[in-house]
């Protein structure tokens, strides 16, 4: 009996003994941790594209952005003092207004009142180019964001193919086709597929941000150009 205690007695110290030597074999192994920084820099050239992308995209967007809210500023202030100086008779003080606006809405009134006295199919036609042209200013550069949207992920996705044909053609020449090794380098690879797709997304969100922007001035434009003309055919009335 006393036998037996002493064999159990040794064979649990010999349990606790491998798992304490265990236990500082895991300590003494370092923990890698996964840093976005150096998974960028892994991404290799492809990022250097992608990041000028980026950067551009931004650049533009803030640029339009401000512009365009600017230029959807609340003008009826304007369009009340033209009216009334209309009605009054006083087109240099109309014109005056409109000037001193610097919009696009008073560019549009401006244009329109120095047509005054022609035809009434004249001054839409004068008041709608004049809108055009404004339009265009507002639109400028809001395609090279979509054109960022589309060809972002297409780098992203080069990058990573580059990088599974070079991993491939690692293997073929040292023979070695351990998962270790395939999925040690394609993990890196598809960070640029990660990265192209997210500036994709955002470039394609601020693209139609911009756009909406752009239809709601647009809509705008139209309504007050149509107040105007109707503000000068009613003394035909």
């Amino acid at each position: 009996m006393m036998l037996l205690l002493q064999v159990a007695d040794t064979a649990t110290k010999l349990i606790d003994t491998a798992n304490q030597a265990a236990t500082q074999q895991l300590a003494k192994i370092p923990e890698e941790e996964l840093r976005f920084g150096d998974l960028l820099i892994k991404g290799g050239w492809v990022m250097i594209p992608i990041g000028i992308l980026a950067v551009l995209g931004l650049v533009i967007f803030f640029e339009r952005f401000f512009t365009i809210r600017k230029a959807s500023k609340d003008e009826s202030h304007v369009m009340q003092q033209v009216r009334g100086s209309v009605m009054s008779g006083n087109l240099q003080s109309a014109i005056a207004i409109c000037r001193n606006s610097n919009s696009p809405l008073g560019r549009m009134l401006e244009k329109g009142l120095l047509r005054i006295g022609r035809p009434i199919k004249d001054i839409e036609g004068a008041i709608e180019n004049v809108g055009k042209l404004e339009v265009s200013k507002l639109e400028k550069n809001i395609g090279i964001i979509g054109i960022v949207a589309g060809i972002a992920p297409m780098f992203g996705f080069l990058g990573t193919i580059a990088g599974v044909i070079k991993i491939f053609y690692d293997i073929s020449k040292t023979d070695n086709i351990s998962m270790g090794v395939i999925s040690g380098g394609l993990y890196v690879k598809m960070v640029t597929s990660a990265a192209g797709l997210f500036v994709g997304i955002i470039a394609y969100v601020c693209y139609h941000i911009l756009n909406m922007m752009v239809d709601k001035v647009i809509l705008k434009l139209e309504t007050d150009a149509i107040e105007f003309i109707d503000l000068l055919e009613e003394p035909s009335k």
